[in-house]
């Protein structure tokens, strides 16, 4: 074999190795991507039980049940919602310190087939004027907060809200 067709052979593999690499890589980080979703975006993305994703949005007021699971764990059930809708989670472990009806909560975790969403980890706010990144696009999305309009609502309002109302000249 010549020396050409050596090199050739080198390259031809080194290639082949770093593109078999890469996608082993790409295919790990796909698996590991977890997206976010506002309850009012679940309806039409639809996503399937075996996908984990991140839901946020208000704790609905009078939501919060809890309970204790047939071991002795501590269960919580309640609502997330954005305004126009509404999903059922449940958490078992205990819930954060700052973890309140009326306040904004990301939930990581699967959607059952029964349209309850089960959380693995429940992510409640920091202080009274903290709100997730996430959920802030969520309700600007839904158009229920318009940050040239001033501060967002207050989330006790959240679940009884009406789309803001379009402005004039944007």
């Amino acid at each position: 074999m010549s020396r050409k067709r050596r090199r050739l052979w080198i390259v031809v593999l080194a290639g082949l190795g770093l593109g078999t690499a890469t996608a082993l890589t790409l295919t790990a980080f796909q698996d590991n991507l977890v997206f976010f979703l506002a309850p009012s975006e679940i309806a039409g993305k639809n996503p399937g039980p075996e996908r984990a994703f991140r839901l946020g949005g208000l704790v609905e007021a009078g939501s919060l049940v809890k309970d204790t699971t047939a071991d002795g764990r501590p269960e919580a059930r309640f609502r997330v919602t954005d305004g126009p809708a509404t999903v059922p989670v449940t958490y078992v472990g205990v819930l954060p310190d700052l973890f309140r009806e009326g306040q904004g909560v990301v939930t990581l975790g699967k959607l059952g087939p029964d349209g309850q969403f089960r959380a693995s980890e429940v992510l409640a706010r920091h202080d009274e004027t903290y709100m997730p990144p996430e959920v802030a696009a969520a309700l600007k999305r839904t158009g229920h907060w318009d940050p040239k309009n001033g501060a967002p609502p207050p989330a006790a309002s959240w679940n009884t809200m009406e789309p803001a109302p379009a402005r004039q000249g944007s």
